[in-house]
């Protein structure tokens, strides 16, 4: 996946925008003001931090160990650093930041779920 690839992907989302909280060489991409993903789209390997369900986060890392790594300055438990455009399949990875976005809108307020369209 490259990195245009994985911005458009990011922003393909409902209500997903990119902001640079951290400069300009950090997408951060929020939905409703909450973080789902975060990657510098010019390094090499290219990365993105993604939230994740503990529980896959640690099968995941041993099903892809150096591929999928505890979250880059990121709570290990519930994030996920990705290389994505290494030999993981283009499938997995936007199942990976699917999932993350989904994590991140289960924990918004109901009303904002269902403007969402994801209950």
């Amino acid at each position: 996946m490259s990195p245009r690839e994985l911005r458009a992907l990011c922003l393909s989302f409902g209500a997903a925008v990119e902001d640079f909280p951290f400069g300009p060489e950090t997408s951060v991409f929020k939905v409703l003001g909450k973080l789902f993903a975060l990657t510098a789209l010019d390094a090499r390997p290219l990365k993105v931090n993604l939230k994740c369900d503990p529980d896959d986060a640690v099968r995941l890392r041993a099903q892809h160990p150096g591929l999928i790594v505890p979250g880059w300055h990121m709570n290990k438990r519930h994030w996920n650093t990705v290389t994505v455009d290494g030999p993981l399949p283009a499938r997995l990875v936007r199942e990976l930041v699917e999932d993350s976005y989904d994590l991140v809108v289960a924990g918004l307020p109901r009303a904002d779920r269902l403007r969402l369209d994801r209950p």
